[in-house]
């Protein structure tokens, strides 16, 4: 049982490691607002650019991390670690589809579906138990995704629908790949998965004749959704990451989806159809309501060292 002196004790940790989530959903939600300021860039070449710099990126992080022992960080990780970073190959190309294909708005919500998916595949993978209000939840949230879809067929943004649904299915495949071995470090994972999806998009590129030579602005721009989006994002939400319970970083995590759409309306003058946001109110309801069940049972925090 948690007493006061324990959460007395735990509360710096705590509040530094809160900061840094909802820090980390920033940097996330800008990925909407710097794919629509590119002017010629296609979703492969954006995703080239953007999986190299991010490959790079975490490299040296880990690097400085290890002390200058990257590979010994990669072997321990294990093959979880490549079986992660392949769903997410999945994920990174589902993201850079959906925001190209539909407002941003329609996708940050249906990525929102990543955790739902996660319980269903720990259920069939892992045979992790779901708990009641959690099926509740999905029941929900599965009426929210119906009002999102159902508008964007009938506004021809069907292909970035499905995209944004698959980006959420690959990062809760990514999330099981992590908890089939119980690893503790996320990070060499998603640089696999950098790596993975720059020679993907890299071959998709020659093939298909897009070719790399963009402009300087869009070769900038995907760099920073590479180093910063992705890199600096993911690198504060692993360190935050040990210092809040789970079932609070569900909640925090929607500080990515309500702020993307809010930077393109602000920025861009972009709003979703009315459909979309009352299915994102919907869906929202059902991940808050989700999240809020399990508070009353979560673990003390660790303290960041």
């Amino acid at each position: 049982m948690t007493t006061a002196s324990d959460i007395a004790h735990h509360a710096p940790g705590y509040r530094r490691g809160l900061g840094l989530v909802l820090l980390a959903g920033v940097f996330w939600s800008s990925m909407g607002l710097v794919v629509r300021l590119m002017e010629v860039a296609g979703p492969w070449q954006i995703l080239f650019y953007r999986s190299a710099c991010l490959t790079i990126f975490l490299f040296l992080v880990i690097s400085l991390r290890s002390g200058g022992r990257p590979l010994v960080v990669y072997r321990k990780a294990g093959f979880s670690a490549v079986l992660g970073g392949l769903a997410l190959v999945l994920a990174f190309g589902g993201s850079i589809f959906s925001v190209v294909n539909t407002t941003v708005a329609n996708a940050m919500f249906l990525f929102a579906t990543a955790p739902f998916f996660t319980a269903l595949l720990g259920l069939v993978i892992l045979g992790e138990r779901v708990r009641r209000a959690t099926w509740l939840a999905m029941a929900v949230a599965a009426v929210g995704v119906v009002v999102m879809v159902s508008e964007g067929i009938a506004l021809g943004h069907l292909l970035g629908n499905v995209a944004a649904v698959l980006s959420a299915l690959g990062f809760a495949f990514f999330t099981i790949a992590l908890r089939w071995k119980r690893a503790s470090d996320m990070l060499p994972a998603v640089s696999l998965g950098g790596l993975f999806t720059t020679i993907v998009a890299g071959v998709a590129c020659w093939s298909g004749g897009q070719g790399f030579e963009l402009p300087l602005r869009d070769i900038g721009l995907a760099c920073f959704l590479g180093v910063f989006q992705l890199g600096v994002g993911l690198s504060l939400y692993t360190l935050g990451s040990k210092a809040v319970p789970a079932a609070e970083l569900a909640l925090l995590s929607m500080t990515e989806v309500v702020l993307g759409p809010v930077w393109v309306l602000l920025f861009l003058g972009e709003s979703g159809a009315l459909a979309t946001w009352i299915g994102g109110a919907i869906l929202m309801a059902a991940i808050a309501g989700n999240a809020l069940t399990r508070l009353r049972d979560r673990p003390p925090p660790v303290v960041l060292p």
